[in-house]
C-alpha cells in the first residue's frame, strides 16, 4: 500500500489496520492530471492579481487577492489523499483531515469527475452543503464499488426491532 504521502496512480485497495477491515486509498492532484488547464488557471490568478494591482495600486490588496485565489482553488492546486475503511472515510488535504462514518451517507451520485456521498436518500438542494464530493483519480470503478457496497449497508442500530433500514 502506498504511503499517505505518496501520490498513486489510481486507488489502492489493502486490508486495515485492527477494526478498518478493507481500505482503498488514493490521492487526487487536479493539476498533475490537467495541465494545460493548470497553466491557463495560473494565468488567470496572475492576472486578477495584477488587475487588482493596477485599479488599487496597493500590494497588500494584491496579495491578499492573490492568497484568496489561491485557497480557493486548493482542491486544484494541492494533492488530496483519500482513505476509505469500512468503518469510515478520511479525507486529507494540506490544511486539515477530515474524518466521517459511514452511517451518516444515505445515497451515493456518481459523476466523470467523482462521486458525491449524501446524507439525504432522495437528491435535495441541501446534499452539496451537507454531502462530501470524493475526486477520481482514474479509479472511478473501484471507489463507485467501494462506497456503493458501504452506503444503504443496514447499521447495527438500523437493526433494532421497530427500526426500518
Amino acid at each position: 500500500m502506498a504511503d499517505a504521502g505518496q501520490n498513486t496512480k489510481g486507488a489502492a485497495a489493502t486490508a486495515g489496520s485492527e477494526g478498518e477491515g478493507a481500505v482503498l486509498e488514493w490521492t487526487s492532484h487536479p493539476m498533475k492530471r490537467k495541465p494545460m488547464m493548470a497553466i491557463a488557471t495560473s494565468a488567470f490568478v496572475l492576472l486578477v492579481s495584477l488587475l487588482v494591482y493596477l485599479s488599487t495600486g496597493s500590494r497588500l490588496f494584491t496579495v491578499l487577492a492573490l492568497v484568496v485565489l489561491l485557497l480557493s482553488l486548493s482542491k486544484f492546486y494541492f494533492p488530496t489523499v483519500y482513505r476509505l475503511s469500512d468503518r469510515r472515510i478520511m479525507i486529507k488535504t494540506t490544511t486539515h483531515t477530515l474524518y466521517k462514518e459511514w452511517s451518516i451517507f444515505r445515497s451515493c451520485w456518481p459523476d466523470k469527475n467523482g462521486i458525491l456521498l449524501s446524507p439525504f436518500v432522495e437528491q435535495s438542494r441541501l446534499e452539496n452543503f451537507r454531502g462530501i464530493f470524493l475526486l477520481f483519480d482514474d479509479n472511478a470503478t473501484e471507489v463507485t464499488a467501494f462506497v456503493k457496497a458501504r452506503i444503504n449497508r443496514p447499521t447495527a442500530d438500523m437493526l433494532q426491532p421497530g427500526i426500518r433500514p
